[in-house]
């Protein structure tokens, strides 16, 4: 392990592993498989990076993103590591030069494409190799039960089939028990260690909120709290992924569409964009996010519900620093959803667990409680403490004693024949005069008009709840219709009460204008070494972040390192990287001493 340290240093400019970082890189140097799971930005890719320089042979690193992998590569040459990929975006004569490379022993690490590894011609070449070990990223791809199952990955057990001997390492940020069972039984790790290493990430703010004016939620939520910064925004169709980034574009913002039906040339253009720029926004479907691997994504926005609680918040705040996951929604988010999953042409059993999965995203979005334990619950990790850093907390939720207000919205779903959906059994409860009342003869009915203390919106809050707890469900072959369960029975006798959240129509909450910076930083320091940054990052062609990441830079500013050896004591900055770049940016703190910057 002490090699591993002076690479993790030297190459990589960090000072100490992250646990399980270390016993990870051990297994593998002592020819073991393993299992991780590991938080987003908690340093997975060091976990195999690190073992592939210091075994004999070539690491060989299975990943579905591939139009990521050329910047992972050009990441990995800054660092002076011999690094390549395969895939399909390269043409014949430079594949060719790859392959001849991989031959002769001139690669450290070779990224490739689950589908470009399963070609004869490239198993036949791996088999003429030195192999130092394989790394399946993006492992949750390989179960069906997992959120971005890919097809490719069922091929992946040959591996363990035609290289027994070469240590094998699956990497994760995020899946549930049934999702790891899978992982385990599909790549035949049966043996491996597991290490999980928590799914938590403090650095992220949770908030849900309530659909009221999606648009006009969305422009506060970009304008008061983060102008300029770079964010994802998912939306459930393709059509309201256009219309949302032209929208954005009219308001100022530098936002750009993603979805499947884009050309495969401008899906590319606007990822590029979006990882080399600064102050991207991405309108896009929930495909997007095996498609980018930006540290500096300071905010993930959904304005529709998504299908899981993994799709929430993945792509935010890599980096560790402060970043938001925020999601507004409503109760014709879930029967669109449970729509397409009707339409579904997956075996029953996945359907099911698929339902399960919608199930547990309501029950984070109606929670009471602090969002963070629910969501590590969920994952099967436990926080003793609520953890002051969702909506939850900062403004903790109003309830009130909605017993007698879910027996009569119970009861209006079973007088009126569990055949009408949420605006009819509204209109009954409130005592509507319309001619659909008076059609059905619902006019009769003892509780009609028993309803008009609470109005149309809190109506609707208490049927959206009664639905997202399970005491309702949507029959979508009756255009949405409201049944009741089997689990409503005690709340209608009077066995069990209910405490319903109070939903207000404006909800705010304190939050920063900006990245925060420490106090001490000096803001024209932190934007001349930004402006350093993103001129080095042009003239390379490749991502700001590859050169730095906004850690680096805070440090920068708060250290004021004044040599290269101080320099090299930064978080993120190795051997090459120092040689490299140190000088430009202790230009830029020369000339902040000097008062030679000006804000």
């Amino acid at each position: 392990m002490e090699s591993a340290r002076e690479v993790l240093q030297q190459v990589f400019g960090y000072q100490q592993f992250r646990p399980p970082q270390d016993a990870i890189i051990d297994t593998l140097m002592n020819d073991g498989d393993a299992l991780v799971l590991m938080p987003t930005g908690g340093g997975k890719s060091l976990c195999y990076q690190i073992p592939a320089l210091l075994r004999p042979g070539c690491g060989i690193v299975i990943s579905p993103l591939i139009a990521l992998m050329q910047d992972q590569v050009e990441a990995l040459r800054l660092l002076g590591v011999k690094a390549s990929f395969l895939n399909s975006t390269l043409d014949p004569d430079t594949a060719r030069e790859v392959e001849q490379s991989l031959r002769n022993g001139q690669l450290d690490l070779l990224y490739i494409a689950p589908e470009r590894l399963r070609q004869p011609r490239t198993l036949a070449l791996l088999h003429e190799i030195e192999l130092a070990l394989f790394a399946i990223d993006e492992a949750h791809c390989v179960s069906q039960w997992g959120h971005d199952f890919r097809a490719d990955y069922l091929e992946l057990s040959l591996l363990h089939e035609q290289f027994p001997t070469v240590p094998r390492i699956a990497l994760t940020a995020t899946a549930d028990a049934r999702t790891r069972q899978e992982i385990i039984r599909r790549l035949d790790l049966t043996g491996a260690s597991q290490f999980i290493a928590g799914f938590d990430r403090p650095n992220i703010r949770y908030r849900i909120a309530l659909k009221q004016n999606p648009k006009l939620q969305l422009l506060r939520f970009l304008k008061d709290e983060h102008p300029g910064d770079a964010g994802i925004v998912y939306c459930l169709s393709r059509r309201k992924t256009e219309e949302t980034a032209a929208w954005l574009q009219e308001q100022g913002f530098d936002a750009l569409p993603y979805h499947a039906g884009l050309s495969a040339d401008r899906r590319a253009a606007h990822q590029a964009r979006f990882l080399r720029e600064e102050g991207v926004i991405v309108v896009a479907t929930i495909a997007f996010g095996m498609g980018i691997d930006k540290p500096d994504v300071r905010f993930v926005a959904h304005l529709d519900l998504p299908k899981t609680v993994e799709s929430y918040y993945q792509e935010a705040g890599r980096d560790g620093l402060p970043a938001d996951a925020w999601m507004i929604y409503g109760l014709q988010d879930v029967i669109k959803l449970r729509q397409m999953m009707a339409g579904s042409r997956a075996a029953e059993e996945h359907r099911r667990a698929e339902q399960q999965r919608l199930n547990a995203m309501l029950g984070l979005c109606e929670i009471t409680t602090c969002r963070r334990q629910a969501l590590l619950s969920y994952f099967g990790e436990s926080l003793d403490q609520p953890c002051g850093n969702c909506d939850t907390c900062l403004e903790p939720v109003d309830t009130w004693d909605g017993t007698e207000a879910a027996q009569l919205a119970l009861s209006a779903a079973y007088r009126t024949g569990q055949v009408f959906g949420v605006n009819h059994l509204v209109d009954v409860l409130r005592g509507a005069d319309n001619d659909r009342i008076f059609q059905y003869g619902h006019q009769r009915l003892p509780l009609y008009g028993k309803g008009q203390d609470l109005d149309n919106n809190q109506w609707r809050s208490v049927f959206r709840q009664l639905v997202a707890r399970g005491y309702l469900s949507v029959d979508l072959e009756r255009f949405g219709a409201l049944c009741l369960e089997e689990k409503c029975r005690a709340v209608l006798r009077g066995e069990e009460s209910l405490e319903l959240r109070r939903d207000v129509r404006t909800r705010t909450v304190k939050q920063r204008t900006r990245t925060p910076l420490p106090e001490e930083v000096d803001v024209a320091l932190w934007e001349a070494l930004r402006d350093c940054r993103r001129e080095l990052a042009e003239e390379q062609g490749i991502p700001p972040y590859v050169i730095f990441h906004d850690s680096t830079l805070r440090e920068m500013c708060v250290n004021l390192p004044q040599d290269l050896d101080q320099f090299s004591q930064l978080t993120g900055v190795g051997e090459r990287k120092l040689d490299k770049y140190g000088p430009a940016f202790l230009r830029v703190l020369q000339d902040y001493r000097s008062g030679a910057l000006i804000d």
